[in-house]
């Protein structure tokens, strides 16, 4: 039997399920869960990184948002309030549209 012990979607032992496969999940207390979530957040960053078109590049940097939207939900905000913060510092310092690369500053 594949070990996998990894955070997973909701409804993944439901998906199991109907394969007719047998598995073994518990539920993660908050220590845990912050822990696993930012390991699953590394990991489809990582994903996104290894992709090699822009079909795969959207579906991973879907999964990455989701990540982000449980991220919120632990630390006690939400994805609007995150999109918030970001907005505001988009119009403060802006974003990276313009493919800006510093390379050095003068002292």
């Amino acid at each position: 039997m594949p070990i996998h012990n990894k955070l997973v979607r909701d409804k993944i032992p439901q998906i199991i399920e109907q394969t007719g496969k047998s598995f073994h999940i518990r539920t993660l207390d908050n220590q845990e869960y912050r822990v696993e979530l930012k390991k699953k957040l590394n990991e489809e960053i990582k994903e996104y990184q290894s992709s090699v078109n822009d079909e795969e590049s959207i579906e991973e940097l879907a999964d990455v948002l989701e990540v982000i939207h449980s991220l919120a939900k632990l630390h006690g905000s939400s994805f609007n309030e995150v999109e918030k913060i970001r907005l505001a510092k988009s119009q403060e310092r802006g974003g990276f549209e313009n493919r800006i690369y510093l390379e050095s500053v003068e002292d």
